[in-house]
């Protein structure tokens, strides 16, 4: 019988590969995304310290999202991400889509980010 392997194991794979190449350091932090069934999460990272500078997710109680898991809430969460990321001087970014595909609540975030004024 054929094993199918489990597509958050290729995901992770896929995001191994990309931190090969995409790292945060002081001036030009990571902008990470993960998204869960039902909810989305954005971090501003510093990858030379080890430490997350700025974070946002549709869990934050501000953003009083019903539904975690549609594009409008990636929406909130980008422009939430980009006015916090301002408030701690942050302007540039380096975007890492954590090996999901640049497609739906991903793209809707980093859209919302950028109209919102980071950099990437």
């Amino acid at each position: 019988m054929i094993k199918k392997e489990s597509r958050n194991d290729a995901r992770k794979r896929r995001h191994e590969r990309i931190r090969k190449n995409v790292n945060g350091t002081s001036l030009v932090p990571r902008l990470n995304v993960f998204r869960s069934n039902k909810n989305i999460f954005a971090q501003i990272i510093d990858d030379e310290k080890g430490i997350t500078l700025v974070s946002a997710s549709s869990l934050d109680k501000d953003l009083n999202i019903q539904n975690g898991s549609n594009l409008e809430s990636a929406k909130l969460v980008g422009a939430s991400i980009a006015k916090k990321a301002k408030e701690a001087k942050i302007s540039k970014v380096v975007f890492d889509r954590g090996g999901y595909l640049y497609h739906g609540r991903v793209k809707a975030l980093a859209e919302a980010a950028r109209e919102n004024g980071l950099e990437f």
